[in-house]
């Protein structure tokens, strides 16, 4: 019996190096995040009107938590949309 060969490509696989991203924030020292601050909430919205994922914008774990908070009092006063009009 004749054994199969195999392609002689790489016997491991390479592993990316993930940065690890500061957070804007906790630079700046911001205590507390504005709801009213629309210009800077819009940034941590998706297109579609969800909010960005803490992995997605680099944000620390208290300060992802103040975001969503403030995002959410903003959509809940119409300062920013709930859903944005995607037109197909």
């Amino acid at each position: 019996m004749k054994k199969k060969e195999r392609s002689q490509g790489p016997k491991t696989k390479e592993r990316k190096i993930i940065r690890k991203r500061d957070c804007k924030f906790c630079i700046d020292k911001v205590m507390e995040i504005d709801y009213k601050d629309i210009r800077l909430i819009s940034r941590f919205v998706s297109e579609r009107g969800k909010i960005k994922p803490r992995r997605t914008n680099g944000n620390c774990a208290k300060h992802q938590r103040q975001m969503t908070i403030a995002i959410k009092r903003a959509r809940y006063l119409a300062l920013l949309p709930y859903i944005n009009e995607v037109y197909r």
